[in-house]
């Protein structure tokens, strides 16, 4: 079976982390997040993958290729100008021939791909959306359904008290290849803003399912922070990369060839990169530390995220 990655996007909202990284890329767990993504598809049978490519689109080729590292068989489709989400997909209609699923590239999930595709499937629908119920409705767009699941409106981050539905729009969706009726041809296009209310205006197959696996959107620093500590909570079930250590103190996730003095005290969750040095008398509490990154003696880094090859040493950083 076929899928769909949407990974073409800047992920401006992640900015400075991703000023030389695709947002696909980011580590989640030690791992690229996308790694997460093509282990899902390939755990529910989707292994002819494309993904749409943009913002420093080199970096996703090279590490993926052709996917047989991966178990998977990788294609890519790179974008000169965004075509928006809908309009990426048309753009690889060529290869979506049959029934298929895409998946957001920022999204760390492990959704129950299987489960989708079957409603789907049974529902005779020419377009399924996996919903997720979230207290935060500001955050997302929602999805008014009626009884039967039949997507009846969307409303676009409603205020609390104003919210008809409290399920998000994960961006996972089973499609049909009927769909690309419905998508012009090169021509920027949106799912959420031009071809969803289309497809309830025109009162077609178009159904929600709502999932309790876990998702998360990771949209900004706050919640790529809150996503990995779900990580090596155990929280999702995805794979890591590193040595995971429980201490008196907390859990810790620590890559290769990284040094973690005795005398340092670190805490709570926190996942540390490859090839990192926490040195004696530093404090490191629920943080998230890309490879390459030196805390030295004294130095306090609570709460917070610390991108790729930093050398912490002249002033105690607190907050995200």
């Amino acid at each position: 079976m076929k899928a769909m990655i949407m990974a073409a996007g800047v992920g401006s909202r992640l900015m400075p982390l991703t000023a030389n990284i695709p947002k696909p890329m980011i580590p989640m767990g030690n791992r690229p997040l996308m790694e997460s993504i093509v282990d899902l598809l390939k755990e529910h049978g989707f292994k002819d993958i494309i993904a749409n490519l943009h913002y420093h689109a080199s970096m996703i080729l090279n590490h993926f290729g052709d996917g047989e590292n991966f178990g998977v068989s990788m294609h890519y489709s790179e974008e000169e100008e965004l075509m928006g989400t809908a309009g990426g997909v048309k753009r690889c209609a060529w290869f979506l021939d049959d029934t298929f699923v895409v998946v957001s590239g920022d999204a760390l999930t492990d959704i129950d791909l299987t489960r989708l595709l079957n409603e789907h499937q049974k529902r005779g629908a020419l377009a399924t959306i996996a919903i997720k119920e979230v207290e935060e409705v500001e955050r997302f767009g929602v999805v008014i359904t009626d009884g039967d699941g039949r997507i009846r409106s969307f409303q676009e981050k409603p205020k609390k008290e104003e919210a008809l539905s409290h399920y998000a729009n994960t961006g996972i969706y089973i499609f049909e290849p009927e769909i690309f009726k419905y998508i012009p041809e090169n021509e920027f296009y949106d799912f959420g803003k031009q071809v969803f209310p289309h497809l309830v205006n025109i009162k077609a197959p178009f159904y929600a399912v709502p999932v309790d696996d876990y998702w998360c959107d990771v949209g900004n620093i706050e919640t790529y922070h809150k996503a990995n500590i779900d990580v090596l909570e155990g929280k999702v079930k995805i794979k890591v990369n590193g040595n995971i250590i429980n201490t008196g103190r907390g859990r810790i996730l620590a890559g290769r060839e990284t040094f973690l003095d005795p005398e340092a005290r670190i805490s709570g969750t926190s996942i540390i990169g490859d090839g990192c040095r926490i040195e004696a008398g530093a404090v490191v509490h629920n943080a998230v530390i890309w490879d390459g990154n030196v805390v030295e003696k004294n130095m306090v880094l609570k709460d917070c995220v610390l991108g790729h090859g930093c050398l912490i040493d002249c002033r105690d950083l607190v907050g995200k």
